[in-house]
Formats: C-alpha cells, structure tokens, sequence
C-alpha cells in the first residue's frame, strides 16, 4: 500500500487513510452490536477487535507521512487546508482509539465477572455439598438419640420389674418367717434359737437393700451416660 511505504501524493495518502477510518468505524460498531446482542453481557469478536485495532494503528502511522507531507505543499492556502485534514484524520483515528480502549476494558471487565461467578458458584456448589453432610451427620445423631432413649427406656422398665420382684420376694419371705416363727413357738423351741432366726432375717434384709441399691446406680450411669 502506497501510504505504509511513504510514497503517493497527499491527496493518496489521505484517501487511502479515510478508507481506514471507515473500516475501523465500522468495525467498532460491530463490536458494539456483538456486545448489546445478549442479555448474558454480549458475545466478544477477538479477531474483528484485532483487525480494528491494527487499522487505527496503520491510520496513525500514516498520519506522521501526511504531516511530513503537508508541510512540503508550496502554496500556503493548500498547505492550510491539507493541514487541518491532516489534524482531523488524526482526531478522528484519536477517537476511535478511544472507543476501542473502552471496548476492550468493557470486555475486561465482563470476562472477570464472568470469572468470580464462576467462582461464587463452585464455592455454593462446595457449601451445599457441606450442608447436606451436616444434615446427613445431625440425623445420624438424633438416630442415635433415638436409639439411647429407647434402650434407656427398656433399662428403666427391666430395674421396675426387678424391683418388683424384690417387693413380691420380700413379703413372700415375711409370710415364711413369720409361719416359721409360729410353727417353732409351737413346738417349744428355745430363745436362742429364735434370735438366731432373727439374725438370719436381719441379714438377708440387708443383702435385699444392697441389691437395690446396686440396681439403682446402675440405672443413674445408664441415665447419664445416654445424655
């Protein structure tokens, strides 16, 4: 192309530069359309973002021969003119820079956000999977709960019923002791004999208590140990 190697006349080189502006206008339009396309952020054109780009740089460039160009024209009216178009293109091609710059910083900022939501979602992904192990451990335990309760609930009813026993076995014994008793005043048995009966009987209320005893601190470990 004439104006990349510096040859042509000025008038080439402009034409050749509003060409370029042209095409980088459009092509920034396209851009902008791309990016208003979705509701999800818009899509990106990595290759129509690079070809705009190189076409403002290339307008640039050829903005430096237009100056070294302008300055060479002899009469002062046309060198005036040629000097203002020059500064045009120049803010022209500024612009659209611009318009690029804030494109790509647009873009920029989508792919971060796109990124953190990316992250905030396998971290609520990861915490759900958490909360359901939590829920799983919790209904784990009040199973287990359950489980104590009720076995608790069987110590209590199994210490009643012996304790029952004991009561039924204590006045059953009563009632021998004292047809016992009867029976030997009948038959003219001597003093000593009875106190030793009465030892006897004092003895085995003892071994009674101390089994109830024991009973009932079995079942307070078994109470505290299920809470």
């Amino acid at each position: 192309m004439a104006m990349e190697g510096g040859g042509g006349t000025i008038s080439e080189v402009y034409q050749s530069a509003k060409k370029l502006l042209m095409r980088a206008q459009d092509g920034i339009e396209r851009l902008e359309r791309l990016e208003n396309s979705t509701s999800s952020g818009g899509l990106d054109s990595p290759e129509l973002s690079f070809a705009v780009k190189k076409d403002i740089s290339q307008v640039l460039s050829v903005c430096a021969d237009m100056d070294r160009l302008w300055r060479s024209v002899q009469a002062k009216p046309q060198r005036d003119l040629w000097r203002r178009k020059v500064e045009l293109v120049a803010e022209e091609a500024g612009s659209l820079k611009e318009s690029l710059d804030r494109y790509f910083a647009r873009n920029q900022r989508r792919m971060k956000e796109a990124q953190e939501r990316a992250e905030l979602l396998g971290r609520a992904n990861g915490d759900s999977a958490h909360v359901l192990r939590i829920f799983d451990e919790e209904a784990q335990a009040m199973h287990s709960v359950h489980n104590s309760k009720r076995m608790l609930a069987d110590s209590l009813s199994t210490g009643a019923a012996i304790l029952s026993k004991y009561s039924e076995q204590r006045e059953r014994l009563k009632r021998a002791q004292r047809k016992a008793l009867d029976v030997l005043n009948t038959v003219g048995l001597s003093n000593a004999v009875l106190r030793l009966i009465e030892r006897r009987n004092r003895l085995d209320r003892w071994i009674k208590y101390f089994g109830m005893l024991t009973t009932l601190v079995i079942l307070y470990f078994l109470i505290r140990s299920s809470g």
